[in-house]
């Protein structure tokens, strides 16, 4: 018989493996610094900052997305290894991080 394996159970629904499960692969750089990046495409013109660089192992991104949030009064979300933050106050973004113990710089426009 070929390597099958089991897909769905009535009782559980869809089962995961744990190839699938994998953790996303996350931008690391060299010079130590996090990166605040902007985004606006495919939020319909809604801008979001990225925040981009953080390990996920060495720190709890949604511990740092939760503070974030809070301290800039908008809303977020943690998403394949970064930090989304809804708004466009990068400049106040990057003095929190910097408060929290990051070095920070700004990149793109």
């Amino acid at each position: 018989m070929s390597d099958s394996r089991l897909v769905y159970s009535t009782e559980i629904g869809r089962i995961k493996h744990d190839e699938a499960q994998a953790e996303p692969e996350v931008k690391l750089f060299k010079d130590g610094f996090i990166r605040i990046e902007k985004q606006s495409k495919g939020r319909k013109g809604k801008g979001v900052m990225l925040v981009v660089g953080i390990d996920p192992k060495a720190h709890d991104l949604k511990d740092i997305a939760k503070t974030l949030k809070s301290k800039m009064g908008q809303g977020g979300a943690v998403k394949d290894g970064l930090i989304e933050i809804q708004g466009d106050d990068r400049d106040k973004l990057k003095t929190i991080l910097e408060g929290i113990g990051f070095k920070v710089k700004l990149a793109g426009g």
